[in-house]
């Protein structure tokens, strides 16, 4: 978002009718979640015609929340990024069962609650090195970029030879993806109101009348909503004390209050209301897991709605109450394949790298450590371990260049945190 932009909004009252034009705008660039966020759960063994229910109800009262506690134009919504560091490092990585990674995602926000409402957080924010936040905002998109070409199937596992390699570009369901993604860039970059979903509906009709179906689209109906109690207040505490569950918190924490600090600084239009919207994040964060889904934060796909002319919370309710009228619209989503689906991941993705060109590139010392986060998200496909090394290098770059001094006493625990982190991931691991 450009600079003169930014100086241009001025903390005062827009009219209640841009304020819905705002929200409408956001929910369409964002209502993919709807359908890629079930899917990503899927993996983690949580049934996405159930989780589907989730996300909704998750994404409407988190933006109520956000939009009467905060009184801020931002949209609350299950976090890309997020769902994959609970799918695929907790469950996948750490082999953890879904509720025991719905556990540590309802401790993870409340610690994240004690931060948002002490004085905690505005210290946070104030000691952590800005170019660090952007790191995790842009390693997390980054990592979101290698997820949906592996599902467009335009990259797939090099096996022995490489990390990575070529996918067959004349498979039926790749020429679709590739189309979907040239698609999506068009109507993104022509500012088109409902780009994605648009992408999305366009490519799925595409798909169904060639037959490209992806194997993990949800077959989903209204009617199994009554169903959706399996999956609330599912949280499996037995293995709180363990030491793989303690790491797995501390982590989640991190991501959850970093991320959120980085996103809401970048998209708030008045930076007065950074406070309760960080509050309000907090508590949706928390009522997620309950609801059974991976954490709520902020959405990027805010900026949509901002750029639109939201500057208060009316534009979240709005969008939050379209969250709640998507349900009677479940039954369609179950046509929607992959080749649907990844070109919004890809591009999203993107959109999160931007923040980059906020990066110090001219000092070593600040890049570096945000470089390391940068890429160690992606090919390790975990956003914790990123974080711990750049966190780590960090005050290790500055004492060399000798400018100890720039480096918070806050930084110093992290850092050591960050290592202990490392360590017992490491023992576990054997």
């Amino acid at each position: 978002m450009e600079n003169k932009i930014k100086r241009s909004w001025q903390p005062k009252k827009t009219p209640i009718q841009k304020e819905i034009l705002a929200g409408i705008t956001g929910f369409f660039a964002i209502s993919y979640i709807i359908i890629v966020n079930p899917i990503i759960l899927t993996d983690a063994g949580i049934p996405a015609n159930l989780s589907v229910f989730a996300t909704i109800f998750s994404s409407f009262i988190g933006s109520l929340i956000m939009g009467i506690w905060a009184d801020a134009p931002i949209i609350i919504t299950p976090g890309m990024g997020v769902n994959a560091f609970f799918t695929y490092t907790l469950v996948v990585g750490m082999d953890l069962t879904w509720e025991q990674a719905i556990a540590i995602s309802i401790i993870s926000s409340f610690l994240y609650m004690v931060i948002a409402f002490t004085p905690i957080s505005e210290y946070l924010a104030q000691k952590i090195p800005q170019n660090l936040k952007i790191g995790i905002t842009a390693g997390i998109g980054m990592f979101l970029v290698v997820l949906g070409l592996e599902k467009a199937g335009i990259v797939k596992s090099g096996g022995s030879r490489s990390l990575l390699a070529m996918g067959n570009l004349l498979a039926p369901e790749v020429i679709l993806s590739l189309l979907g993604i040239m698609l999506t860039l068009i109507l993104f970059l022509r500012r088109v109101p409902g780009d994605f979903i648009i992408g999305i509906i366009v490519i799925s009709i595409l798909g169904n009348i060639i037959g490209v179906k992806g194997s993990n689209v949800p077959n989903i109906r209204l009617t199994e909503i009554s169903k959706y109690s399996e999956i609330v207040a599912q949280g499996d505490f037995s293995q709180l004390f363990t030491l793989k569950f303690l790491i797995a918190i501390f982590s989640m924490t991190m991501i959850l209050v970093f991320e959120s600090m980085g996103i809401l600084e970048g998209l708030l239009p008045i930076k007065s209301q950074f406070k309760k919207a960080f509050q309000a994040s907090s508590i949706a964060a928390f009522f997620s897991g309950f609801l059974g889904t991976s954490p709520t934060v902020a959405a990027a796909e805010s900026a949509s709605g901002i750029q639109s002319g939201g500057r208060r919370g009316a534009m979240a309710i709005t969008s939050g109450l379209l969250f709640l009228a998507a349900i009677f619209l479940i039954p369609l989503l179950s046509f929607i394949p992959e080749s649907a689906i990844a070109p919004v991941i890809i591009i999203t993705g993107a959109i999160m790298m931007q923040q980059l060109r906020f990066v110090k590139f001219a000092d070593f010392s600040e890049w570096f450590p945000t470089f390391l986060i940068l890429v160690l998200i992606p090919l390790t496909s975990s956003i914790s371990t990123g974080l711990a090394f750049g966190f780590i290098v960090y005050p290790i770059c500055k004492l060399v260049v000798g400018n100890y001094k720039d480096v918070s006493k806050v930084m110093y625990v992290l850092s050591f945190l960050f290592l202990i982190q490392l360590i017992c991931e490491s023992i576990i691991g054997q």
